[in-house]
């Protein structure tokens, strides 16, 4: 008796077969395994929620249409549609040049507390307001960057791609991806600094309330 294969052990190939053939359960598949990555990406590149969910919206009709150029020998289906996701945000940015950055919704003290729960330990963490500053100001930094050093920073940094996994994203040579993150670190670290420099004076000359 053959074994059974399940939905998410498939190949690429096969599954964007199925999706071709109207196979909903294999469109599923995909989405769940890639959504998240795409998504990521698209948001770190432009900084607004729903730009990313128009992005990946448009990387998954994609799958619908056809799937494009894919080629399994050249890689992932994952990494392919963060390819596809790359060049609809480079062709967005390219046409309105700029976003900007969108913050997080407040939360309310029950949803920060629920945000700080650690899982494993079953114990409230508290809430770090110099870390959420942290974290605002470096989201800040990142979309002030070029969309070249921008998006390898997304990859290799926010997501945790190799540098030659990311070289098959962007479609260029292990060099340039390790090059450009090093220039990419470098400018987002004077940007930290420079930031912190401004809030520091801006609080040095704010007068004290009577």
């Amino acid at each position: 008796m053959a074994a059974t294969i399940r939905p998410s052990e498939q190949p690429d190939d096969d599954l964007l077969r199925g999706i071709r053939a109207g196979d909903a359960e294999a469109f599923t598949t995909v989405y769940r395994r890639c959504h998240g990555p795409v998504y990521r990406f698209a948001l770190h590149m432009s900084g607004s929620r729903p730009v990313a969910e128009d992005v990946t919206q448009e990387v998954f009709m994609t799958l619908i249409e056809g799937g494009g150029g894919f080629d399994s020998s050249r890689g992932t289906l994952a990494r392919y549609l963060l390819g596809v996701a790359r060049n609809r945000m480079l062709r967005r940015l390219e046409k309105e040049r700029s976003y900007t950055f969108l913050p997080e919704p407040e939360a309310s003290p029950d949803e920060r507390r629920t945000n700080s729960f650690n899982h494993d330990n079953l114990i409230v963490l508290p809430v770090d307001p110099v870390r959420e500053e942290t974290i605002g100001l470096v989201r800040q930094a990142v979309l002030s960057l070029p969309a070249s050093y921008r998006e390898v920073v997304a990859l290799c940094d926010l997501q945790e791609m190799s540098y030659e996994e990311a070289a098959k994203v962007i479609d260029c040579a292990v060099g340039t991806v390790r090059s450009r993150l090093h220039r990419a670190r470098t400018l987002l670290m004077q940007k930290l600094h420079d930031r912190r420099d401004s809030q520091e004076c801006a609080a040095s000359v704010r007068p004290a309330r009577s």
